[in-house]
């Protein structure tokens, strides 16, 4: 490939590697450039203000009570107090993940983690059993959101917020395989997270058979449904929102009791999760 340079250096072609030419830097030339270049080097992560660095800082918090997303251990690392650590987030119902050292690194920008990182969640996380007896206590059928999948956190805090403003009871989301209540959702939701109570399931075909089970009717999103606006979103009901991706699972979809679509005048055939769900929720909303 041959460089030609504007200024009038270089009136014949530059070649990187080759012979000596008119215009040809020498590699003693080069090598002087490189020796002044400043070198570059890979901007180090910032540690992250969720995160809890450390086995006795995470001790500390699993005795204070702090909300707690996840701990993730170093693989292969079962020494000293990591069993006792490991057996207490379990207990609490907090997920457990092995990763690989060099994660641990980069996630607290190098920090001497001794082989643990817990993530803190921004809110404490409520059950199911709790969003019904708050729909009870407000003498309302419930009203309930639920998030198949979710993997973007201003998705999900965008959500919340909508949930919100909606007069939703409560928002319920999975334990794997989605977005949880990190730092990011808490700001997204512009504090709704406050208000508004997030349940975490192991598994979200269960749980809405369960519903089912209480007389709450659930509805899930999706292109091949039914018009939203003709379908009866009054009384107890819960709308499910799949992820950003893939959509409503296929499990879920056929445990739901019916599948509403928005339609689309345009070239794009999908809506944000977070605008689809707030459009759903809204109609809900005016329905009830």
């Amino acid at each position: 490939m041959a460089y030609e340079k504007k200024n009038g250096n270089f009136n014949k072609e530059y070649r990187p590697r080759g012979g000596e030419k008119e215009g040809y830097v020498g590699e003693d030339k080069k090598r002087s450039f490189r020796d002044n270049k400043p070198e570059e080097r890979p901007e180090r992560a910032e540690p992250r203000t969720d995160l809890i660095i450390g086995r006795n800082a995470v001790k500390e918090a699993l005795k204070a009570g702090r909300p707690a997303d996840s701990l993730l251990v170093q693989r292969g690392e079962l020494s000293g107090s990591i069993k006792p650590i490991i057996a207490e987030c379990k207990e609490k119902g907090i997920i457990v993940k092995e990763v690989d050292s060099k994660k641990l690194d980069f996630m607290c920008g190098h920090a001497h983690h001794q082989g643990v990182i817990m993530i803190a969640a921004a809110h404490e996380y409520s059950t199911v059993e709790a969003i019904l007896q708050r729909a009870q206590e407000k003498n309302e059928p419930p009203f309930i959101i639920i998030c198949d999948g979710l993997e973007d956190p201003h998705n999900l805090g965008a959500i919340i917020r909508t949930a919100d403003a909606a007069g939703a009871h409560g928002v319920i989301i999975p334990e794997r395989r989605s977005v949880s209540l990190s730092g990011i959702v808490g700001k997204t939701s512009a504090g709704a997270l406050e208000y508004v109570p997030v349940a975490r399931v192991k598994n979200i075909t269960s749980t809405i058979k369960e519903l089912k089970e209480k007389g709450i009717w659930v509805y899930c999103a999706d292109m091949d449904g039914t018009f939203y606006r003709e379908a009866d979103l009054s009384g107890a009901i819960a709308l499910v929102v799949g992820g950003e991706g893939s959509g409503v699972s296929r499990l879920v979809k056929e445990n739901c009791d019916g599948v509403l679509s928005i339609p689309m005048k345009g070239n794009v055939n999908s809506l944000n999760a977070s605008v689809a769900a707030a459009i759903l929720i809204f109609e809900a909303s005016n329905a009830r």
